[in-house]
């Protein structure tokens, strides 16, 4: 899939090709593409609009959180079924899909500060179980340690680690180490006018990779996706904001952060419910010229040892292993994820435990 492929560390990914994208002069974005009704409602964070859609009724609120370079509907499998025993919202981070471009650069803190901002304008009250898939996976640990009172329960789906391994310029490297040091800048509340659009050398630069890469299509597992989606799908991933969307130049500064953080507490969420899933197949494998064996082999024993220590946040955690899943489990095994969260949702409800063994499903 396209959006795959240009993003700065995309967690739980093989292979990170980087796109430097240069800020220059900002011509307004193309609007060739006619933009499909939203699935949900666009609220105002503060000088730009975000989409959430809601479904469902019930306490606590379940907030899904996308991977990076997803989409509100790509939780279209998981989202029904989990608004039949509580309520739930998926949304789509500024410049995602139908939600403006934000302020920039798109930091972790800065998504973090939107994420909060949005739930709060649109009245979205908790308590929340957040639910965060790959990359989505820092974003809703940052939100609970940001946030420690609005978030009862969590559910992390085949979600990135901060030790873990990236090949980037045909080196294994881990995306924490390749930090200078310097500071992150504080999320910003106001939008300049230069924010409100695609740079035009960004543009350029975003063109020239569509073309290398060639016209997307819908392939697996997004072919699962209900009928009216696939196409909604094509339209997001082309519009140039979307390529800005995760673009973070403090990626490093940021994971190198939460690395020192989770060596500060042994259990850092506490108490709260936990679940944790991650793919049984689908492991890293050699690839001639970038990964040797002896990095694959290296890369997979440590994405195993990374989803146990996500499960060490919380005394009060277990961890499935999915069978015939890839690292879409979402899509692949939405009932897997289903069943995660309203475990969870009951865990919260009757203040009971899901602490348990480790489970191949």
């Amino acid at each position: 899939m396209l959006n795959r492929m240009v993003f700065s560390a995309s967690c739980a990914l093989s292979i990170v090709i980087i796109m430097v994208l240069q800020v220059s002069s900002a011509p307004q974005q193309s609007k060739e593409t006619p933009a499909y009704p939203p699935l949900g409602r666009l609220v105002d964070v503060g000088g730009h609009l975000m989409h959430i859609h809601c479904t469902g009724e019930g306490s606590p609120t379940v907030v899904l959180e996308a991977g990076t370079g997803g989409f509100s509907f790509d939780w279209s499998l998981v989202q029904p079924e989990v608004a039949r025993f509580t309520r739930v919202c998926s949304y789509d981070r500024a410049g995602q899909a139908w939600s403006d471009l934000g302020p920039r650069p798109r930091t972790k803190k800065q998504i973090i500060y939107e994420f909060h901002t949005l739930l709060e304008n649109a009245k979205i009250s908790g308590p929340y179980i957040l639910v965060g898939h790959s990359g989505g996976g820092y974003l809703v640990r940052l939100y609970q340690a940001q946030y420690p009172g609005e978030v009862v329960g969590m559910v992390l789906a085949e979600c990135g680690h901060e030790n873990s391994i990236f090949i980037i310029n045909g080196k294994a490297v881990r995306m924490r180490e390749l930090s200078t040091g310097k500071p992150v800048p504080d999320a910003r509340s106001d939008m300049l006018e230069s924010d409100r659009s695609v740079p035009l050398e960004t543009s350029k630069q975003i063109e020239q990779q569509m073309r290398l890469m060639g016209k997307s299509k819908i392939e697996s597992p997004y072919e699962t996706l209900p009928p009216y989606l696939p196409q909604i799908r094509l339209w997001a991933v082309a519009q140039p904001k979307h390529y800005l969307a995760d673009d973070n130049p403090f990626e490093a500064e940021e994971l190198a952060a939460v690395y020192t953080e989770r060596h500060k507490t042994e259990y850092p969420l506490g108490d709260i419910p936990l679940l944790v899933l991650h793919r049984e197949r689908g492991g890293y494998k050699p690839v001639p010229g970038i990964i040797t064996p002896e990095v694959a082999k290296q890369m997979e024993e440590e994405r195993i040892e990374n989803n146990r220590d996500l499960v060490r946040l919380s005394r009060n955690s277990a961890h499935i292993i999915a069978k015939n899943s890839g690292h879409d489990v979402h899509l692949d095994r939405p009932e897997l994820v289903i069943d995660a969260i309203r475990q969870v949702v009951e865990a919260v409800r009757h203040h009971t435990s899901v602490k348990g063994s480790e489970t191949v499903k």
